[in-house]
Parts: C-alpha cells; structure tokens; sequence
C-alpha cells in the first residue's frame, strides 16, 4: 500500500495543476504517457490432473491436454514511472486507483455531473495480445477492431482507453527502443526464457525484473516523446498512416488553420463532390480492380543456385507515380464501346474500369505470368503458376486498363467480353496533395544521416511509405464490436456508406486512386520484365533481379530519361522546382525520384517461389521468406551445413539446403501460432523451480513456437515439371 500511494504521490507532483488537454469535442484526457504490459507463461494443461503441465504433450497424449496460459508479472507506467506486479488483483487495483485519483469518467457517466468523458490513454504493444486477458476484467464502453481479436482501441466505462502502440509504430519494441532520440531506453532482448514455467509466486531475479519494466518503459518513452513533439497526447493518431492522413488533410483543405467557409476548402471540397462513387456495383468494381504490387519468381530458376544476379529498384516507387501518373478526376461515366478501335480510344484517352471475360486464354510470355488466379471471380480450365495464370479455358475478372495493356502483350485469347465499362477523366492528383508527398520525400533525403536531424527524417521516412496506404483504406469495412463477451462482424450497409463518403466534408482522398497507384506500379515493374525476359529471375512491387545487367542497362537509362521528362511536366504542372523531385543527399548524391536504382549484386541468388529467396553477397548471405526471422534462420542454416560436413563428409552450403522440403525447426523461425482461449481456466500451476500457485484465468492467449516448411503447393511443383519437360 505504501508503494501504491508513493507511486501516485510521485506521478502527481510529476505532472503539475493541469494533467488534462481538452480535445475538439472538449473531453479531457490526461496529457502523458500511459502504459501497460503483461509477462506471460504458455503451456498444455492436464485435463485430468489440476497440478500437472507440460511444454508440449506428444502426439499420442494430445487429446489429453488443453492449450492453457496466465499472466505472472505485469507493469504500468504513468509520466515515467512504473509500478509492477504479479497479479491481476494488483493490476486492477492500480487501474481503479487511477480511476479515482484523476476522476476519470466515460461521457454521460452515472458517476459524473458533466456530459463530457475524462479520459487516460493507457497504450499497450500489440494490443491483441493483452486484450485477450483483459477483456473479461473490464465493462467497456467502446472496443474499435480492425478484426476479430484485433482492437485498436478498448475504451472502460470509466474512461480508460487502451491503445495500440504496435499500430502506432508498425514496429518491434526493440525497434522502438533504437528509434528513441530523447529518452534513450533500449529493449532488453534475450533475458527471458519462455519455456520456463513462472506464475504469480515464482521468484524473479532484478534482471528479470528489469526485462518486466524496460518493455513498459521502452514505449512510454515513445508516447512521451510524441506527446512533446505533437503538443499533446490529443494530437497522436490511432496508427501510423494518420500522421500522414493528418499532415495530408491540413495541407489539401485548411488555410491558415481554417477550413469551413475558406476559399481553399471550398474548392477541394467541390473537387471532392466531382469525384463520387456513384453506385455499389461500382464500389464493387473497384474493390475487385484493387491489387498490391507484383511479387513473383521466373519458374525456369525456381529452385536453382543463380550466379551473378543483379537488383534493380525504383526509387520510392508509390509516391512517384503519385506524381508522375495521371489518374480519375472526375466521376465514372458507363460507355459502351461498339467496336475495338473505339474501345481501345478510351484506353488511350481514359482511365478505364472494367469487366472482361476471356476464353481459351493462353501465356505467349513464358518467363513469368501476370494474371493473378485469386482475382478471378469466375474461371474454369485453369493452370496457375504459383497463383498465376498460364492458361485457361475462360475466366473472368475486374480490371484497369494498365492491366489489360500488360495481358495483352502476354496472353493471347480466342474471345473477349467486356461488360460494365466506366471511364473517368485522367488528370495530375490534386497540387496541394501533391506538394506534401514531394516535401515528405525531398525531407527523406535530405534529412538521412544529418546530425541532429534524426527525429525529422525518422518521420519523413514513415510519411513517404505511408502516401500510398492512406488511399486504399476500405472506406466500408465490417463494424468489428465486441459485445456480450462475444466478437461480432457487423456489414456495414453499403448504400449508406457510399452516400457518406460521397458527401464528407472532410474527405480528401479518393479510393479510386489507390486502385490506379498500383496498376501504375505493377507496369512499370512489369516493363523491366518483359525487357529481361530470359534474364529475369524475380520481382517484388518495385524490384526486378535479372542475370547479364549489361545487356540491359540501355533499357533502364532510356527508362530512367523517360522518368525525367515525366517530372518535368509534373513539376511545370504543380509549379514544383524541379530539383525538389530530385533532392540530394548530405554528401550531395542526387536521389531522382521513380528512376531504376541499383540496388545489389549477388554472387547467388536462389528462390522457391514469392517472397522465398536466399542471397550471397560480399555482405554475406541474407534470407527474405515471409513468417521467418533471418537473424535465427541464418545461423541455423550455416550450422546445419557444418554439421552436413562433419556428420556425413556432404557439402552442403547454407543456400544449397534452401530447397524444397527443407523444415525450418521452431527456434530457427522466431514465429508463434496464437491460439485466442475465449473461455476460463483454473489450475495449481508447477513453476520450473517446483513451486506450486493456483492460477484463474477467464481468457487468454497461448503462444507455441513453431517452425516452417519449405513445401512447394502440389500444382506449383506440377507447373515446374512440366515447363522442365516442356523447355527442356
């Protein structure tokens, strides 16, 4: 009690006679930095016997054993300071003594006279994980999920507000920690062995302890330096793209500060109502149209050891063709096109949205296929090439005209249908959007590695990966709630949200544009591609790794000349100096944007399909294989192929065991399956020192260490044999 009352007697005197800021709907929330962060045990427990655990029970004792796990130390931090525990009795007891000591309340509370809440902002990282224990423990008032067990925020009916730090950052807390430039407080990393058994009683030793509270400190160093650099916690987002949507939205509708009534308002709004989404199918058009960047791997080397592999990348390839491309300024308009010249004048002239049906579609480029088959909404026949299309008796899907320029120089087809056509003006983004994501990158590059300037080029770093992600936000995703102990999706009706979003005062992005930032992108990677041809070995959204460079390099200098005519006319257009498009780094290197940069050499180069390659370089090897840590997967590889050696006299180099049917074990991967337990769990815990504590759960998450197959798909391997046999 006596640490309680110091504790809170400490984080007063901290913050002075005004701890609240008021927002614009004037509820007061609590100026500094909050958090929370649970130490957790994970094991199997017996269903039969109450005191009997284990890490993992064998196959033939499976069905005797439950995934169970419970919380055995946990931290909050207020202002900079931190108290810890061992259960949730404490914790609770903490978080109601927060209540009471800064009268907090929800709005309208039975507890409070004023119709306004009185708020603190308790952020946790990764706040999936900690909800799963406490979201029994608490009434709440407001849970906002992106998904089921996902929240981005958990608002009590006290007016405690759990956040997610994690979607804040979009990083690791050791991450977090190296990123600080105030408060300097690193992530401890490796002082825990999680497959020891704790509970509530097991002793901690102080460096055990100091893990417990580096993690709450590590991110409330982050919250506070936030709050300083935003004027106030009111001012930080729900996750990282809304700095950029914030900066975004001032510098495209406000003038000096105002909005409503402003010349400059008035006229981005009425572009905005020029460009409405005019119906559901259309909505559902564009939502079919929308595809990421291109990421796959040249079949013929799939598998293969390949020497003397070079790696081109664009130079922020989103944010330029943001800049360069033209895209839908106006609002869709249905045509129908009578013949194929006429159809292929508003390819030219428009940007183009539609459905096609093709029959008897064949590749005619056989080094790598663009039609992705999870984008097919109908199809019959089909052979893919690790989800892409090789050929099919017909299929159907929705489309940009990029697109359809891209299939029609690498498939040939029989028939063709299209239906639903809508062709919008094509036009430059608007100059003030514009005019912030050209600042956000000139400040990227200007910015990296100036002293002093770290903060700064942190941020504008994040702005310019974030310019693209802020125009694909679904505008109508499923209301994720949390009612009744239960998760419950929620469709959104969307006649109404169409209507809304049409209508916003506030809106300053259209979906529309994201759908063509990455047909733009996709065309531009796919014209190195086809320029490589039986060079190209893989691509990545806005890289391309080819064989013999040199017999290439004349298209990426001819491409990266075009790049400069395109900035040219966007800058004239925008009234953009010209060299802000290509700002210079501290040592004076110019950073063109959009142009094909190199990017590495590697001596070998191996992959096993999309996003699964290894790498030799003078750097050494280096793995990229989606769900795997490379800094475990590497040391693996390299003392399996001592072991190889030893063992069996074999060499085996650490890229020749990437291969098909290679088993990455669980300590290798640095991955774990979560499995959410959305109901309550008793026992007598058995730490790994012998010491025995009941424990009571009433939800919670199970955390198993697991590995990674390197198995090709039985259609994949199919594909690969038969071009062998085929090329051969």
């Amino acid at each position: 009690m006596k640490d309680i009352d110091r504790f809170f007697a400490d984080v007063l005197i901290s913050l002075g006679d005004k701890p609240f800021v008021r927002d614009n709907h004037k509820n007061r929330f609590l100026n500094c930095a909050c958090v929370f962060d649970i130490e957790t045990t994970s094991f199997y427990q017996s269903k039969t016997n109450p005191r009997l655990q284990v890490l993992k029970p064998s196959p033939k004792d499976e069905d005797d054993f439950v995934k169970s796990a419970i919380m055995y130390a946990w931290v909050i931090g207020i202002n900079g300071r931190t108290i810890v525990g061992r259960t949730w009795e404490e914790a609770l007891s903490i978080i109601n003594r927060m209540v009471k000591t800064f009268g907090l309340h929800g709005e309208n509370s039975s507890d409070s006279d004023e119709d306004n809440s009185q708020n603190a902002i308790i952020y946790i990282h990764n706040e999936s994980f900690e909800f799963q224990f406490i979201k029994d423990r608490f009434k709440w008032s407001e849970v906002f999920a992106l998904e089921p067990h996902k929240p981005l925020k958990a608002t009590t009916v006290d007016g405690v507000e759990f956040r997610c730090s994690y979607l804040l950052t979009g990083y690791s807390l050791e991450t977090v920690g190296k990123n600080l430039h105030k408060y300097h407080i690193k992530k401890m990393v490796g002082d825990l062995d999680y497959t020891k058994f704790r509970h509530a009683k097991t002793p901690l030793s102080p460096t055990e302890w100091r893990y417990v509270r580096n993690d709450g400190m590590v991110v409330m160093a982050h919250i506070q330096e936030e709050i300083e650099r935003l004027n106030g916690i009111i001012n930080i987002p729900l996750t990282k793209t809304g700095y950029v949507r914030k900066y975004c939205r001032d510098a495209c509708l406000y003038e000096g500060g105002h909005r409503k009534n402003g010349l400059k308002w008035k006229k981005y709004h009425d572009l905005m109502l020029a460009l409405q989404i005019k119906s559901e199918l259309e909505y559902t058009q564009l939502k079919l149209a929308f595809q990421g960047g291109y990421t796959h791997a040249d079949g013929f080397y799939s598998g293969k050891i390949v020497f003397n592999v070079t790696s081109m990348d664009e130079t922020s390839a989103y944010p330029a063709v943001m800049i360069n491309e033209k895209f839908p300024c106006g609002t869709g308009e249905i045509v129908k096109p009578k013949s194929k010249k006429e159809f292929l004048d508003y390819l030219k002239r428009y940007c183009c949205l539609f459905d096609i049906e093709l029959e008897d579609v064949d590749s005619t480029f056989i080094y790598d296929h663009y039609i992705s088959s999870s984008r097919c909404w109908d199809s019959r026949g089909m052979v893919t090439d690790n989800g892409r299309v090789v050929r099919a008796k017909m299929l159907k899907m929705t489309i940009t005209e990029q697109d359809y320029l891209i299939m029609l120089r690498t498939y040939s087809w029989r028939n063709m249908k299209i239906r639903n056509m809508r062709v919008y003006v094509r036009q430059y983004l608007p100059t003030d959007l514009v005019k912030a994501i050209v600042k956000f990158y000139k400040d990227k590059t200007e910015l990296k590695g100036v002293e002093g300037m770290e903060v700064e080029y942190l941020h504008s770093k994040e702005n310019v990966n974030s310019c693209y992600g802020m125009t694909v936000t679904d505008i109508a995703r499923d209301e994720i709630k949390y009612m009744d102990q239960e998760w419950e999706t929620i469709p959104k009706d969307l006649a109404t949200v169409i209507s809304k979003y049409n209508l916003s005062k506030n809106r300053f992005l259209c979906y529309q544009w994201g759908v063509w930032v990455t047909a733009y992108a996709r065309k531009n990677v796919w014209s190195a591609i086809l320029e490589c041809a039986e060079d190209y070995v893989y691509s990545d959204t806005d890289s391309v790794k080819t064989r013999d460079f040199e017999k290439h390099k004349p298209f990426f200098d001819k491409y990266n000349a075009e790049i400069m005519v395109k900035l040219k006319r966007a800058s004239e257009y925008h009234h953009i100096p010209l060299e802000h498009l290509m700002p210079k780094t501290k040592n004076g290197e110019k950073k063109i944007l959009g142009v094909w940069d190199f990017d590495g050499y590697y001596f070998k180069f191996k992959t096993l399909g999309a996003k699964r390659y290894m790498t030799l370089s003078k750097k050494g090897y280096s793995l990229t294989v989606s769900g795997v840590n490379k800094s475990k997967a590497i040391p693996w590889l390299c003392k399996e192929s001592a072991r190889m050696w030893k063992e069996h006299h074999v060499v085996m180099t650490p890229i020749d065991l990437f291969q098909e049917g290679l088993s990455f074990p669980p300590e290798a991967t640095g991955k774990n399956i979560h499995s959410y337990l959305d109901y309550e769990q008793s026992g007598i815990m058995v730490d790994y020192l012998g010491n025995e504590c009941p424990y009571h759960e009433l939800s919670s998450v199970h955390l198993e260490a697991t590995g990674y197959d390197m198995s090709l798909s039985n259609d994949y391997i199919d594909y690969l044999m038969n071009i062998m046999e085929e090329y051969q």
